[in-house]
């Protein structure tokens, strides 16, 4: 596998990013076409909200799987952080939000105690704000 970094870590899915979506989008045009130049008619109204609904089904199933990810990064990252953070730090464990924690969970176990102190101290919350700030990348390739 190819070493990741804070540049290549997003996450491309390339049946779903590359074929899924833009099928569904060829659809959903392909739908507004027919409705305008075809004439309304009831069967081009379901086929409009059937593609309109098929995009919304597929986002959401990706959000919902992104959203238990981080669920998981969470109580993968407050058990870590107990290990991890000397005894001045854990109790500020429960501080950290979500976006906090999932950005965190790049950096090594070495440069993590100072890096959370420092996200703390500077009230940092955005993912990639913090991303930026780890010098030893610890990859992650089990994600959804």
């Amino acid at each position: 596998m190819k070493e990741q970094t804070l540049s290549n870590h997003n996450r491309i899915v390339p049946a779903f990013h590359f074929v899924a979506l833009p099928i569904l989008l060829l659809n959903l045009g392909d739908q507004i076409y027919r409705l305008i130049h075809l004439g309304i008619s009831f069967d081009a109204i379901v086929a409009l909200l059937l593609s309109i609904a098929l995009i919304l089904v597929a986002l959401y199933a990706r959000m919902f799987a992104l959203t238990v990810q981080d669920r998981v990064i969470r109580l993968e990252m407050r058990l870590r952080l107990e290990g991890v953070l000397p005894p001045d730090l854990r109790p500020s464990i429960p501080k950290f939000s979500v976006d906090q924690l999932v950005a965190l969970r790049f950096a090594s176990d070495a440069e993590l105690p100072n890096l959370c102190r420092r996200v703390l101290e500077e009230k940092l919350t955005k993912r990639a704000a913090i991303k930026q700030l780890i010098k030893t990348w610890k990859a992650d390739y089990l994600r959804a």
